[in-house]
């Protein structure tokens, strides 16, 4: 199981919010392409990069400190936010993002989603972010009635590369991450799943552990890491132990 340091991005800074509310934020670093540097030192495999701003103005407003970002670093980026048509997936992708993540558009056209997929082979993410098992868009800021579980389903046999699911009630609360939900999605789809939202301590990355056989191949984690309730490298430790002890 990939563990995944996230970089959220708000005014060029590299922050984190409680519950994608954008007023009820913490900055941690005025340098995020320093701060991703640093995640590459200490052992990260991937890098999970949000353009808050442009997931709020529906386009893309950091572009600067990503292109930063994917200057300082070599391991592969995948990069959400603001991600609403195919010009801006081809300009990131040009510009060395690994994988791109689409969350309102997949909702509101996955035909389109898929389409692209097609053509751009594991090079896209699906995001679905619930809130209370029903998918949100438009950065959060508004809740559909769509079952998370449902739109999962809608992608699978597709060329996506895998499904971010966040829960928003957790985000950046490190209560925990959402197992429940967390397996349903699994159980419902053969996609690769990567867990998102509520990591606290090391706790939480060992009880995701289990569900790596059901498809859950990564956990992003971001204020863990930034407030020092969890270390990156006991959690990477911990995930190449399973793996040792799975094979």
């Amino acid at each position: 199981m990939l563990v995944i340091p996230a970089i959220d991005l708000k005014d060029g800074k590299c922050v984190r919010l409680r519950k994608g509310r954008a007023k009820d934020k913490t900055v941690y670093s005025d340098d995020p392409a320093e701060m991703a540097r640093r995640w590459e030192q200490e052992g990260a495999d991937w890098l999970h990069v949000v353009d808050l701003d442009g997931a709020f103005n529906q386009k893309p407003r950091n572009v600067e400190s990503i292109q930063k970002i994917l200057e300082r670093i070599r391991i592969p980026v995948q990069l959400g936010g603001g991600i609403r048509n195919e010009e801006t997936i081809g300009f990131y992708l040009d510009l060395g993002v690994e994988r791109v993540i689409i969350g309102t558009e997949a909702i509101k056209q996955p035909d389109w989603v898929i389409s692209v997929a097609a053509r751009r082979p594991q090079r896209i993410v699906v995001g679905i972010d619930a809130r209370r098992g029903k998918a949100a868009i438009d950065g959060w800021t508004a809740t559909t009635e769509i079952e998370a579980v449902n739109l999962a389903r809608k992608y699978e046999g597709s060329d996506v590369a895998a499904i971010v699911f966040t829960d928003i009630d957790r985000d950046g609360m490190q209560t925990g991450t959402n197992l429940e939900q967390t397996r349903r999605l699994a159980e419902s789809t053969s996609i690769p799943i990567i867990a998102s939202g509520g990591v606290s301590t090391i706790s939480d990355i060992r009880n995701l552990l289990p569900l790596e056989s059901l498809g859950v191949v990564g956990v992003i984690t971001g204020k863990a890491l930034y407030s020092g309730t969890l270390h990156l490298a006991d959690a990477l430790a911990l995930c190449r132990q399973h793996n040792v002890q799975s094979s």
